[in-house]
């Protein structure tokens, strides 16, 4: 009958990690079932595990809990992932339709260089776009306002000129803040960093092309022909920029709305005749505060 003391040890020699076979050559201790082994040697190989356990045992609780540590963390990744991998249905919405813009700005840029495929057409576009462009209108209405003789006509080109420097201010800090490159990688000209066009959303001549038709369609007399030939040089304009290659298609038609919206915003704020009078009178010196 063995001792008790004997089943004790075999248990805790049992139960110990450092007793498995992979780990007999850290202990230099010989397999059990070896010949040779006396039943001293037995009980004091199966003691010498216990107390290199119990030295031990201290320095391993903090791995312990840096692994513990390491379990817990990976445990959130799946679900991470899982997000990632499967976005919402509004995310899949928003990606497709700005892949099929990309797609269709890019097709519809065939006068972005000499080389491509209208690129023959190119300085008739560009002199297009030109007609567009802030810095030609705001020119075109000084001069315009400098010689117009009568007080109605001096009202609407002050009330223009402000709606297109409002327009010009406006469209630089919405490119500002949204930063959005145009279809086809190109540097801005000199009359485009002038005007701070720089960035491609939103389109700065369409809307420009956009308010500055509806504001002469509204404030002038103008026959039929001549309503329908500004309505298509406000869409030709617009459409200009996108096959010189420089915005996208949502570009144009957010740039559309935006140009009504300076209208709409203009009409609401409009000066009289007798506070632009006001201005033309500071603008050329000529104004007394009590006279």
């Amino acid at each position: 009958m063995p001792s008790s003391y004997n089943v004790r040890s075999r248990a805790r020699e049992r139960n110990s990690v450092l007793s498995r076979p992979e780990f007999m050559s850290l202990n230099h201790q010989p397999l059990r079932g070896a010949a040779g082994g006396s039943p001293s040697e037995s009980r004091g190989s199966a003691r010498r595990p216990g107390q290199i356990k119990h030295q031990t045992s201290q320095p391993s609780e903090e791995p312990t809990d840096s692994g513990s540590k390491d379990r817990r963390e990976p445990s959130k990744m799946p679900e991470e992932d899982c997000m990632q991998l499967n976005p919402s249905f509004k995310g899949i919405a928003m990606n497709s339709l700005l892949a099929i813009d990309i797609c269709l700005s890019k097709r519809m840029g065939v006068c972005a260089y000499t080389s491509s495929s209208w690129g023959g057409c190119r300085s008739m576009v560009a002199l297009l776009a030109l007609t567009g462009h802030g810095i030609t209108w705001i020119i075109g209405t000084i001069v315009c306002l400098t010689r117009s003789n009568t007080l109605a006509g001096q009202e609407v080109l002050v009330n223009l000129l402000l709606a297109l420097i409002l327009d010009v201010m406006t469209v630089a800090g919405v490119q500002r803040l949204v930063k959005r490159r145009g279809p086809w990688e190109m540097t801005p000209g000199f009359m485009d960093c002038v005007a701070m066009d720089v960035y491609s959303f939103p389109a700065a001549h369409a809307s420009r092309a956009a308010m500055v038709s509806k504001f002469l369609l509204s404030h002038l007399v103008l026959a039929v022909p001549l309503r329908i030939l500004l309505v298509l040089w406000a869409l030709l304009v617009g459409l200009s920029r996108v096959l010189l290659g420089k915005h996208h298609l949502t570009d144009m038609v957010c740039g559309f709305a935006l140009g009504m919206l300076h209208f709409t915003l203009m009409e609401t704020v409009w000066l009289s005749s007798s506070t632009c009078q006001t201005l033309i009178s500071i603008s050329t010196l000529s104004w007394s505060p009590f006279f």
